[in-house]
Order: structure tokens, then C-alpha cells, then sequence
């Protein structure tokens, strides 16, 4: 029987494996569970096993595991990033790696949605009025999402998941990736344009990987060239956006944000910011929810065995072509 080595803590595994799945890795593998998640563990539990299942927490896997051609023939990891679990060098070596950021994906895109709701019917602002003591406020008014002009940056997972939920909106969706083909845009229902025209949008979503070339993506000049009114949503990374000036332009009023990340986190954050109305502040949790964590692992192992019995790869496959443009 295929040997299946789950290397992560018992809380964890308790974090991203529902019955389901524990009840079909049961049937299907000969499952070893790490006792604990040292590297010394984590490498000899490894290199005895035909695929690992791991998680956060589970520390680098050493590319000394697939020294020899001994080293499980694929590596689930029910989280999002692989970056820092393996190195690309295993791909040489015929490992497939899979990667549950897609599911993780959707649970960010309602995050984003949500936010977009709530600044833009002022929520925050309403809610405040009310524990005021105040009632109907004249001074300002909520707006609709529908029919609205969205600017996407980055056409990643997440990005993708915002879209399909933004369709019933009948929204302008206009995204900007460099990657991002013609006929890929077409599929996806949005239309390309340039930075500059996306950041003009009554609507801004950032969904860019933390490489080196979307640091300070978003400057100060273009945070300035937002409408009035604007709704800028960060689920990416923090370093992306020039975080200064869009706090300092959500501050005068002009503008509405949604953070979630943050340069650097935790952030050190002045009262003001933490009093203002219209910013919606949250501890980098758009991906977490308990239905979503759940089904993590049961994501990925989907893909395993499809992998294992006829070479399939699922949606949760990292292409090793894409590695350089990886989350």
C-alpha cells in the first residue's frame, strides 16, 4: 500500500483534515503520523514515505530527503505558499508538489467581496453613528457595487475567485498581470488595461505575489490618482502598496481601504488610524475560515491520488514553469 507520511502537529491536523478525509487516507495509505514536526523527524519520516501531507508549521523540506532516489513521490501541502517548504531543485527529480492555496483562494475572495460591500455602503461609518447615539445620517451616503468599474491587480487564484464571485454584480472588472493573455482575460470574463487605468477604478483588489517586482507596486502618485471615494482592498502583501499614502489619503476622507496585510506585521499603527470610520482593519484572516481550513487537505490529497494512479494533474499541481511568479 502507498505510504503516506502526515508531518504537522496533531492541533494542526486537527486544523486542515476533516473526517472525510482522514477516513479516505485511512483507506488508501499506510499512514504514518509525525509525533512531532523536527527537522530530524520530518526527514526520516519523509524519506521512507511515497507522498508527504503537510501544513504550516511543518519546517523546510531538505533537499538532502531526496538524496540517493529515496524521497516521497509527491508533496501535499494543505496550505497556501510553497515557497519556503521545498526547494525548486525536487522538481528535477520528478517530485510533483500541490499546493491547497487554490481552496484557500475562495475563502480570500468572499473576504474581498465583503469588504467591498461594507465600505461601500459605509457600514463602519453607520455602525459608529448608531453606538454614538445618533440615528439617520445626512452627510453622507452608501453606493452600489453593481454595475461599478473594479480594477484587479495581479490575475492569481484569488483574483480569479474574486471575479467569479463578482459576476452577478455585472461589475467592469479590468485587471492588470503582465501575464495575463488576451485570450486568458477573454475566459475569465475581464479585460486587460494597464496599471494606471486599473488604479483608476471605483474598485481596487490587490491579489500580486510578494516577488521582488510588486514592491511598491501601488507608489504614492497613483494612490493620489484614485477617484474620490475610491475602495482599495489589500488580501496580498503589504509591501505592494505604498501604505504611508494611502493611510494618509484614507485620513483626509478621500478615499476608503480594506487592510488585511501590512509593511511590516503586526503593524504599529497611530490612534487615528485605528479610529478612522473608513478603514476596515484585519489581522491577515481574509484566507482563514473554519470551513475553508477544513477542507485543506482533502484538497490537496484529492490530487495525490489522481497523481498517483494515472499521473493527473489537478488544480492543486504547482507548475514548475510558473515557480518564478509563485505567491
Amino acid at each position: 500500500m502507498t505510504k503516506l507520511a502526515v508531518v504537522m502537529t496533531p492541533e494542526r491536523a486537527e486544523d486542515v483534515i476533516d473526517p472525510q478525509t482522514r477516513e479516505l487516507i485511512g483507506q488508501r495509505f499506510e499512514v504514518t503520523w509525525a509525533p512531532d514536526t523536527s527537522p530530524e523527524t520530518v526527514i526520516a519520516l519523509s524519506r521512507e514515505a511515497d507522498a508527504v501531507l503537510t501544513s504550516w508549521g511543518t519546517p523546510h523540506l531538505d533537499r538532502s530527503i531526496w538524496a540517493d532516489g529515496a524521497g516521497p513521490k509527491a508533496v501535499a501541502h494543505a496550505a497556501g505558499s510553497v515557497k519556503k517548504l521545498v526547494d525548486p531543485v525536487i522538481f528535477d527529480q520528478g517530485v510533483a508538489v500541490f499546493t491547497a492555496g487554490g481552496r484557500i483562494a475562495w475563502s480570500v475572495g468572499e473576504y474581498c467581496l465583503a469588504s467591498m460591500l461594507t465600505l461601500a455602503r459605509r457600514l463602519p461609518r453607520f455602525d459608529g453613528a448608531i453606538r454614538a447615539g445618533g440615528w439617520k445620517q445626512t452627510a453622507f451616503r452608501g453606493h452600489e457595487l453593481a454595475g461599478a468599474k473594479v480594477g484587479i491587480l495581479g490575475a492569481s487564484s484569488t483574483a480569479r475567485a474574486l471575479i467569479t464571485l463578482l459576476k452577478p454584480f455585472g461589475c467592469d472588472v479590468v485587471v492588470y498581470d503582465p501575464y495575463l493573455s488576451d485570450e486568458r482575460a477573454a475566459a475569465l470574463g475581464v479585460r486587460r488595461a494597464e496599471l494606471e487605468e486599473t488604479l483608476q477604478s471605483t474598485f481596487v483588489s490587490l491579489h500580486v505575489p510578494d516577488v521582488p517586482e510588486t514592491k511598491g507596486l501601488v507608489t504614492r502618485k497613483l494612490i493620489e490618482q484614485l477617484p474620490d471615494g475610491a475602495v482599495v482592498v489589500n488580501s496580498s502583501r503589504g509591501p505592494a502598496i505604498d501604505q504611508q499614502a494611502l493611510l494618509e489619503h484614507a485620513l483626509d476622507g478621500r478615499i476608503y481601504a480594506a487592510l488585511d496585510v501590512y509593511d511590516p506585521e503586526p503593524p504599529t499603527l497611530e490612534q487615528n488610524v485605528l479610529e478612522a470610520p473608513n478603514l476596515l482593519l484585519t489581522p491577515h484572516v481574509a484566507g482563514d475560515t473554519e470551513e475553508g481550513h477544513l477542507a485543506l487537505a482533502g484538497y490537496v490529497i484529492a490530487d495525490v491520488l489522481t497523481y498517483l494512479d494515472d499521473g493527473t494533474h489537478g488544480p492543486s499541481y504547482v507548475d514548475p514553469a510558473s515557480w518564478s511568479i509563485q505567491a
